[in-house]
């Protein structure tokens, strides 16, 4: 168990990392796109800056939520503050969905003046070349964040708004040729409607798993039937009832059970050894961090409530 701590401990070490490099790379190219957006007259590279500006709000929103989940646990915050990812990401995935709605209705306005005969000329060249340089950083900060993203689901918030941002750098970069092309200026909003497309999705699946996690249900990985079976296999356990596991955090899962085993288990004093054999078969098997046991004599849960798993 001390291993998995403090693998733990490193793994959330580097997600801190990773964010501080992805924040610079992001922040530095904001401001470029910003004025780019200005200067050409394109909504699709505004939309894309609105969308970086989100990340940015959000990847520093997950680095203070990364600090202060590295901090202790303490008599009011007994299981420590690692909930506060969740938080973050949940700040994340709510200003995913603000952006979106706001690159929609602006798009939809130019889109609908463009239709009345107001023109809106837009500068492809600049756009194009600000688009590519915005790809690059935005893949640049991909592979910062991608090695953390399966471990944190506050960094794989981060990571889904990067990515999101990748995929509008491309679109703005198609929109760009377009114009230069064609001198379709149409395209320009087109391209901040599909850009508001792709941020929908991802959005509703990071609150989705906020969710999950806030609302303490089963891990969407972990298998309690599974469990029980490994539990039941072990030598001197009779029976399992009252089955609960959640998270606090992604990858930091919590399990508890009664476990009714053999009087011999009691008589021959292997109560130390039993419960060290569950704990680490729970935390080699099923990445389970912190596991209880209430070791109780054959047929007590025949006393207990029927509503218990």
């Amino acid at each position: 168990m001390g291993h998995s701590h403090d693998h733990a401990a490193d793994a959330h070490a580097a997600g801190r990392r990773r964010l501080g490099i992805a924040i610079a790379i992001i922040a530095a190219f904001v401001v470029v796109q910003v004025v780019g957006g200005l200067l050409t007259g394109s909504l699709a590279l505004l939309a894309d800056a609105g969308h970086m500006t989100s990340d940015l709000l959000g990847l520093v929103v997950a680095l203070g939520a990364a600090i202060v989940a590295a901090r202790p646990a303490n008599d009011r915050q007994t299981y420590g503050f690692r909930r506060f990812e969740v938080f973050g990401a949940l700040f994340n995935g709510v200003l995913l969905v603000v952006v979106a709605v706001a690159v929609t209705a602006s798009a939809i306005g130019r889109l609908a003046s463009g239709a009345s005969g107001e023109a809106h000329e837009v500068a492809g060249g600049p756009m194009l070349v600000i688009a590519i340089v915005g790809l690059l950083a935005n893949v640049a900060a991909l592979l910062v964040l991608r090695g953390g993203a399966s471990q944190s689901i506050n960094l794989r918030g981060a990571y889904l708004e990067v990515l999101g941002d990748t995929v509008g750098s491309v679109l703005v970069i198609a929109a760009a040729i377009v114009i230069l092309v064609t001198g379709w200026d149409a395209a320009d909003p087109i391209a901040s409607l599909l850009i508001a497309g792709l941020i929908v999705p991802r959005a509703l699946v990071l609150l989705r798993d906020v969710m999950r996690v806030l609302s303490q249900s089963v891990p969407a990985e972990t298998d309690v039937a599974e469990i029980r079976d490994h539990i039941l296999g072990t030598d001197g356990v009779v029976a399992v009832h009252d089955v609960h596991v959640w998270a606090i955090t992604t990858g930091a899962h919590i399990f508890s059970a009664h476990v009714e085993v053999e009087p011999a288990v009691f008589a021959e004093g292997r109560v130390g050894a039993l419960l060290d054999e569950l704990g680490g078969c729970l935390d080699e098997h099923f990445d389970v961090e912190h596991s209880t046991f209430q070791l109780e004599p054959s047929g007590r849960g025949r006393h207990e409530s029927a509503t218990h798993a």
